[in-house]
């Protein structure tokens, strides 16, 4: 089983943070040596299903507090809400830019000021609307003997994807945070393109 997995994990220590203390595990693809994190909160072992999010890389939303996405939002919040629950594991997917790169996606933001939306300027610089690879978030949770989780998403893609990989998902929890006049037109792109669940209503938390 081992020889089928993309990732190794490689190194763990101790991460304080203002939600309390998390378990940092350090992750290396095997065959291009690129780095992932998964913040590991509380005791997550057992049966019982772990809250967790998985988190794809926004230097500009995580660390620059840019309001054009509501990437820091949810990460803030994801974290807060898996302290509060206790145990949890917070997957760090660094596939920046839904995997085009931050200089890709830096064209792909001066492509929207002129007009396109999130989609349409991924498109024009000859990308899929999503290039990420949640697989390899798979085998994270394979290695942190993970086997079933309550997913903190918008995207029911994740959900598809992991499920597929063999993830035991039994439920989706929305993460709805971080709506601004600046990342309105971005949202409303992401439910009507590319199927984000970001309404409100209790209709919409299936």
């Amino acid at each position: 089983m081992n020889k089928e997995l993309q990732l190794k994990r490689v190194a763990q220590a101790k991460l304080p943070t203002p939600f309390g203390e998390f378990l940092m595990v350090g992750f290396e693809e095997i065959a291009t040596g690129h780095d992932h994190v998964a913040l590991v909160f509380g005791d997550i072992s057992g049966d019982e299903p772990v809250l967790s999010r998985v988190h794809s890389e926004c230097l500009t939303g995580d660390a620059l507090f840019s309001l054009r996405c509501d990437c820091g939002f949810q990460l803030e919040a994801a974290l807060k809400q898996i302290s509060e629950e206790g145990r949890g594991v917070l997957l760090y997917h660094r596939q920046e830019g839904r995997n085009i790169g931050l200089l890709n996606k830096i064209r792909a933001y001066a492509l929207q000021d002129t007009g396109l939306d999130t989609v349409e300027a991924n498109q024009k610089l000859g990308f899929a609307p999503d290039e990420r690879d949640f697989m390899l978030c798979a085998d994270m949770y394979k290695l942190l003997n993970v086997h079933a989780i309550r997913l903190l998403t918008n995207n029911p893609e994740k959900v598809e994807i992991l499920t597929q990989a063999g993830i035991n998902i039994t439920e989706r929890v929305p993460l709805i945070v971080g709506r601004n006049p600046a990342n309105a037109h971005y949202l409303d792109t992401k439910a009507e393109k590319m199927g984000h669940m970001l309404c409100q209503s209790p209709g919409c938390n299936h």
